[in-house]
C-alpha cells in the first residue's frame, strides 16, 4: 500500500522485549522514554511476568485519560477498563459472558446488517439467536430506532433479546452516527433493558484518508449504477452496485451470488480485489463490495477509475 514502516512502535516493542537495547544509542530517547514506562509498570520490570487480568495499570490509565479527552472531560477510572488482545478478542469474551439459554429462552443478540462478520461467527459458535437489524442505506446507513424496534418485536417471539450490537463507525460502511441518533439508542437499550455492546474501535478519518475517502465517492458516483455513500471513520468504502439480471442467473447457474460473481470478473480482468457484499449482509435484491482506501491518493485514483469502467463494460455486456 505504499505506507512506511511504523518505525516508533517497533521500537518501543523491541526495548521492551531486550531491556539491554535500552543502552544502544540508535533508538531514539522518546523510544526509550516509553518503554521504560512500560517496563517499569511490569512486575519484574519485565514483559514476561503476569500482569493484572484488567491489563498493565498505566496502560489503563492512559486509555482512561484518552476517553476523558473524547468524551469532553467526563471521568473515566482505569479500574473500570479491561485491556484485551484486539478488539475481536473483547467481543466474543463479552457474549461468551452473556449467551445462554435454550429454546424459545435462548439469548438474542441484536446486530446491524451489513456486520462484520465476526458477530455472526461467534454467534453461531455460541448458539446464541441473531436479531437483524438494518441500517437505513438510503439515509447513509443511519440507525433507526423504529427499525430497531421492529427488530426487537419481532425476535422476542422466538428468543430472549438480551444484547444489542453497535458498530460505529460502521463496518463495513464507515459511517458516524450522529450524537443524536447515539443518545436514542442508549435510551432505547435502558428502556428495553438491553446490554449496550458498543464496538468503536475507530473515532475519525483523519488528514489524508479523509481525502481518499472523499475522492473514492466522488469518482465511483459518477458511474451510472454505482451508489457509495460518504466514508466518514473508516479505511474501507462498501458501495452498492447494480447487477443485470442476465450476470444474476449466470451467477445462479454457476452456483455464485451475484456480488461474487463481479468481483471475479473485476479480478480476473483488472487483478483489483473487492470484497462481496453478501458475507457482511445487506437487504435482499442489493449488491455490494467492500474495498479499502488505504493505497497512495495518486494509486487509489487509478484503482477506483479503473473499477468505475470496469463496472460500465460489465454491465453492457451483460445487459
Amino acid at each position: 500500500m505504499g505506507q512506511k514502516p511504523i518505525t516508533f512502535l517497533r521500537q518501543v516493542i523491541a526495548l521492551c522485549l531486550y531491556p539491554e537495547l535500552l543502552n544502544d544509542n540508535k533508538f531514539p530517547e522518546d523510544a526509550k522514554q516509553k518503554a521504560v514506562r512500560i517496563l517499569q509498570a511490569c512486575g519484574g520490570h519485565s514483559l514476561g511476568s503476569y500482569s493484572a487480568s484488567q491489563g498493565i495499570e498505566v496502560i489503563r490509565q492512559d486509555v482512561a485519560k484518552y476517553i476523558e479527552k473524547r468524551d469532553g472531560g467526563i471521568k473515566s477510572n482505569p479500574d473500570d477498563l479491561y485491556l484485551s488482545t484486539g478488539a475481536s478478542d473483547s467481543i466474543v469474551t463479552m457474549l461468551k459472558l452473556l449467551v445462554a439459554g435454550q429454546g424459545n429462552s435462548r439469548t438474542g443478540v441484536m446486530i446491524p446488517i451489513p456486520q462484520y462478520p465476526l458477530y455472526s461467527a461467534a454467534l453461531a459458535e455460541l448458539g446464541a439467536v441473531q436479531v437483524n437489524y438494518y441500517l437505513d442505506e438510503e439515509n447513509n446507513w443511519a440507525l433507526d430506532i423504529k427499525e430497531l424496534r421492529r427488530a426487537l418485536e419481532e425476535a422476542r417471539k422466538h428468543c430472549n433479546p438480551k444484547v444489542l450490537c453497535i458498530i460505529n463507525p460502521g463496518n463495513p460502511t464507515g459511517q458516524v452516527q450522529s450524537r443524536k441518533c447515539i443518545e436514542e439508542v442508549i435510551r432505547f437499550a435502558a428502556e428495553e433493558n438491553l446490554f449496550l455492546m458498543a464496538d468503536e474501535e475507530k473515532q475519525a478519518v483523519l488528514g489524508n484518508l479523509a481525502e481518499k475517502a472523499r475522492l473514492t465517492e466522488e469518482i465511483l458516483n459518477q458511474a451510472p449504477g454505482i451508489r457509495c455513500n460518504p466514508v466518514q471513520g473508516a479505511m474501507y468504502s462498501f458501495p452498492r452496485i447494480e447487477i443485470p439480471e442476465r450476470a444474476i442467473k449466470l451467477a445462479q447457474e454457476e452456483g455464485q451470488a451475484p456480488d461474487m460473481f463481479f468481483c471475479m470478473k473485476l479480478l480476473e480482468e483488472t487483478g483489483i480485489c473487492v470484497v462481496p457484499g453478501r458475507g457482511f449482509g445487506q437487504r435482499e435484491g442489493t449488491h455490494h463490495f467492500r474495498m479499502t482506501i488505504l493505497p497512495p491518493t495518486e494509486k487509489l485514483k487509478i484503482l477506483v477509475e479503473r473499477l468505475k469502467d470496469f463496472h460500465q463494460k460489465f454491465v453492457q455486456e451483460y445487459s
